[in-house]
Parts: C-alpha cells; structure tokens; sequence
C-alpha cells in the first residue's frame, strides 16, 4: 500500500515529540519564524536580566550606583529610549520576515492545494499542471524544495491550519479565502492542527503532513488521481458490496464506484493514508471496523453514526475493502 512505501525517515516518530513541534522547522518560513521567535527570546532574557540587575542595585546597591539610577539621565534612557529602540528594531525585522512570506507567495509553483476545514476534518483538494483536481482528504503532501499555494477555506464555523515545522497559523473564515504559502525543506512527516476552537471535537482535528521529493510527490499525485482499483480478493469485494448497500455512498466517494457522496471524506485513496478521523486512529482494518461501529467514543461529537447493526464479519469484510484501496 502507498502508505508503506513513504521512505523510513519519512515515518512519524514514536510518541509525539517533533512531529508537531515549532521549534524543529522543516519549512522556509517556518525557519524565519524560528530565527524571530530565538531572537525575541534573546533580547528579552537580555531586557529580563538587565531590570533584575537594576533592580538589585537600586534596593542593595552603593549609595553613589543608586544615586546614578535615579538621575533624569538614566530614567529616560532605560525608561523610554531603550524600549522605543529595541521594539522597533524588532517590528521592522518581523515586517521584513512577513515580506519575505508574501515574496514567495508571488513565486508559488503550480495552481496550488485548496484545504477546507469542516467539523471536524479537512477536505484536501489538490491541482495538477492541467487544471484537474483531486479531492483527498485529512493529510497534505507537498512536494520538497517547491513553494506551494495552500488556500484556506472554510465551509461551517472559523476554523485555524496551523502546521507548525512548516509554516505559521492562518485563520478559515467563513466567506473568505486565505493563502499560506509552504515550501518543505526537507522530505518527512510533520503534523497540523486546527488552532482555533470550533466545537466540541476541535481538539481530535488534525492531520499529517508529508513532504516528499518532488518525483515522489509528483508519482503520488498522478496515481491520486486516478480511480480506485477494484479489490482482487474476496473478502473485500464483499465489502464493497457491503459499502454500497448500507449507503456508505451517500456520503463518502470512492471515485470509480457508484458512491459519489461529497458530505463525509473522499475515500477514494483512504487506504494510503497515515491516519483516519483525522489523525484520530492509526490506518489499519482493526482501526477503520472500530471507527465505522464505534466512532462517537473515538472522536465524540463527529457527524458520522456509529453502524452497530452491522455484524463482525460485515465490518471485518468492508474494513478490508477500506484498507485496500490504496
């Protein structure tokens, strides 16, 4: 499965340390911001020091140093000039960094990857050279060393993508769009999150995102875009079967098949995805027999009904048409 073939050093991490980590950038931008965030660290552990000095020499200090600190000279100086300098040499280099961000923005290759946000996912839909698009869902992959164009939308409440090793937070707000531009500097698996509270399953909104070269990502855009294979074994075959009639097509598409539902995530692919719900479970047919019967205490307050009619073999049978299609 397309899952299995991302290259190890592409795997995410055991545990959660790194992958959503602002201080390990992988993204232009996101290196920009880590030089901004070290330097506004520096000089205020520098200002912190500095007034706790003062403040030391002011209550214990030799009476001529106290003296000193209470001349016009110094208070003006500490007071007000000081503040004025260092803050606006620190607004223009944040101006300067946002001007960076909107420089390659202009220069962003192709037509770009659309995310909108919805409660509680992401629909993802990509763009290729011809103008075709490809509607995936709840992961983002982005090719190394290529600006790329993210439009942010959404279509329910304000919703926030925010992927930290690779860029910064942007809002979705209902009735608008807005452009981030992200360009990896690395192949690997980082992970994003809905930074704005949009409800009660906010917290269970994520989704990875993977960086791959730019002859991989364009080998898994092309097949993205193609149909979904028809399953060679049995058990899943049944399954599809299974999906179709319990109107699992109402809401989900799987390209290739008479579902063409445009309410829940595009599955067409779902079996090469990292994740399902968005992050909530691991992509494997224990995890999506778990989701499909038991979702509500996996992600509760998701709008997908749990199916518990469905017996263990049925689950069993269109987990594996799930799993399959990669």
């Amino acid at each position: 499965m397309r899952r299995r073939a991302i290259p190890a050093g592409a795997a995410p991490p055991g545990g959660c340390a790194g992958v959503q980590s602002a201080l390990v950038p992988r993204g232009t931008e996101a290196q920009e911001i880590d030089a901004l965030f070290w330097t506004v660290t520096a000089i205020s552990a520098a200002v912190t020091v500095l007034v706790l000095v003062v403040t030391a020499v002011a209550l214990r200090g030799p009476g001529g140093w106290r003296r000193v600190l209470a001349t016009d000279r110094i208070v003006v100086g500490g007071g007000i000039v000081l503040p004025v300098v260092v803050l606006s040499a620190l607004l223009v280099y944040g101006l300067l960094v946002m001007q960076a961000g909107a420089a390659r923005s202009r220069s962003a290759e192709g037509p770009g990857v659309t995310i909108t946000g919805k409660r509680w996912w992401w629909q993802v839909v990509y763009q290729d050279r011809d103008g075709r698009e490809i509607v995936s869902a709840n992961e983002l992959r982005l090719p190394v060393g290529r600006p790329v164009a993210v439009r942010l939308e959404t279509d329910d409440v304000i919703h926030s993508f925010w992927a930290p090793q690779l860029g910064g937070k942007l809002d979705m707000i209902p009735g608008r769009s807005n452009t981030l531009t992200l360009e990896a500097t690395e192949a690997g698996v980082s992970r994003a999150q809905c930074a704005e509270y949009c409800g009660g399953a906010h917290a269970l909104m994520s989704m990875h995102v993977v960086a791959l070269e730019p002859d991989a990502y364009d080998s898994w855009l092309a097949a993205e875009a193609a149909p979904a294979r028809e399953p060679a074994l049995e058990p899943a075959r049944r399954g599809r079967d299974l999906f179709l009639r319990n109107g699992c097509g109402a809401c989900h598409a799987v390209r290739g098949t008479e579902a063409g539902g445009t309410i829940g995530p595009d599955l067409t692919h779902v079996g090469g995805r990292l994740s399902l719900g968005a992050a909530a479970l691991p992509n494997d047919a224990e995890a999506f027999a778990r989701w499909i019967a038991d979702n509500q205490h996996v992600k509760p307050g998701n709008l997908m009904p749990p199916y518990h009619s469905l017996s263990p073999d049925d689950l069993a049978a269109i987990a594996a048409y799930l799993e399959g299609l990669d």
